[in-house]
């Protein structure tokens, strides 16, 4: 499959989302001689400074992510014109409704020649999900296998189970590659003048993920509540955009806590937060595979993290982090107050733990599934 002129569609709900995780797969296709298109809804605006590189086409697609949005009928419809005009070797779909009308949208060019993958960012159904999501994902994505020649997965449990139950290949990768150029330790020096220039001081803790209920990050700010008791220079900053800010901010003020967390929105700068940083929080009820927290242990940190699948699959309890049930709100303090003052975990550690899933090895997996020699 590696030789000149393929062409491959990428699609997902928003191109925010190729830009953000496919960046190793679209060199490595480049590289190779492959023609890149993208379709997905234009959200580029709303994350400032992030661009997609690679495409040589790219279709701003209307797609949204709420399933019974009546928008999605006429992505769909618009999908079916682009494959029907442009004729593709792969078609490789990410998110559920992206994924679901892809598939749909792309199952009569099987025939053809065309080939169907789809990346798998983490079931909605699991060991421990609600019922509700067995009864109206599973179904879907059972029937959806028919559509699809490569299902790739990026966590074990997903991978498992799904070679066992699904009608198709089934891969496993591991996540979507980090970026080991922009995310590593630095040294304690470069530590201190990088804190200066930022004008931080004392002990920060870093939190990131869009703020929406499910990364929970009410849960950090209150455990930050009993973390300042004792350690009064601790700062929590907050990296992201969302609707629960201005729950989130009020949770601040109702804790009288707004001298030691900081919103910083979305950030450019994120390599450098987690550079500096002591720790990194993130209390998400559910994860897929999370790449914040690889690439802050890429930067030597540990992370306080709440029981989940893709914070399971990551980290190591006491080893190369912290596990702490979600609405653990204590236990996150504790944990965090305890290696505050104890540092008893080394960078260079953490750091090795995460190698599998760095964008130099995840490269030599996706060739593997692309078939590229």
């Amino acid at each position: 499959m590696g030789h000149l002129e393929m062409k491959v569609l990428l699609v997902a709900t928003v191109q925010s989302h190729i830009a953000q995780f496919h960046k190793p797969l679209m060199k490595l296709l480049k590289e190779n001689g492959w023609e890149i298109h993208v379709a997905a809804r234009d959200n580029l605006s709303e994350k400032d400074g992030l661009q997609l590189e690679f495409p040589d086409k790219v279709f701003d697609v209307c797609f949204q992510r709420s399933p019974f949005d009546k928008r999605n009928i006429e992505a769909y419809k618009e999908l079916k014109r682009i494959l029907a005009r442009e004729k593709y070797d792969v078609v490789h779909c990410n998110t559920p409704v992206g994924g679901v009308l892809a598939r749909l949208a792309a199952s009569r060019y099987r025939k053809f020649g065309t080939q169907v993958f789809y990346t798998a960012h983490g079931f909605h159904f699991y060991q421990g999900a609600p019922k509700r999501n067995w009864i109206v994902y599973y179904p879907i994505e059972k029937l959806m296998s028919r559509f699809t020649d490569k299902l790739i997965t990026i966590t074990t449990e997903d991978y498992e189970f799904s070679r066992n139950r699904f009608k198709c290949p089934v891969y496993h990768i591991h996540g979507v590659g980090a970026n080991s150029k922009k995310y590593y330790s630095i040294s304690a020096d470069d530590q201190k003048k990088q804190k200066e220039k930022l004008e931080l001081e004392g002990h920060i803790i870093v939190n990131v993920g869009e703020l929406l209920p499910n990364k929970n990050q009410k849960t950090a700010i209150m455990a930050m509540k009993k973390v300042v008791e004792q350690i009064p220079d601790a700062k929590l900053l907050i990296a992201g955009n969302g609707v629960e800010r201005d729950n989130l901010e009020n949770i601040v003020k109702k804790y009288e806590l707004g001298d030691h967390v900081i919103f910083l929105g979305y950030t450019t700068k994120l390599q450098t937060y987690l550079q500096i940083c002591d720790c990194v929080i993130s209390c998400s009820y559910r994860e897929g595979l999370p790449l914040n927290v690889i690439e802050a242990m890429l930067c030597g940190k540990p992370v306080f993290a709440s029981n989940n699948r893709g914070h399971r699959e990551i980290l190591q309890n006491d080893i190369n982090g912290y596990i702490v049930e979600p609405d653990d709100i204590d236990g996150f303090a504790n944990s965090i107050l305890s290696f505050l003052r104890s540092r008893m975990m080394k960078s260079e550690s953490i750091v090795d733990s995460v190698f599998e899933f760095t964008d130099n090895n995840v490269v030599n997996e996706l060739r593997m599934v692309y078939e590229i020699g």
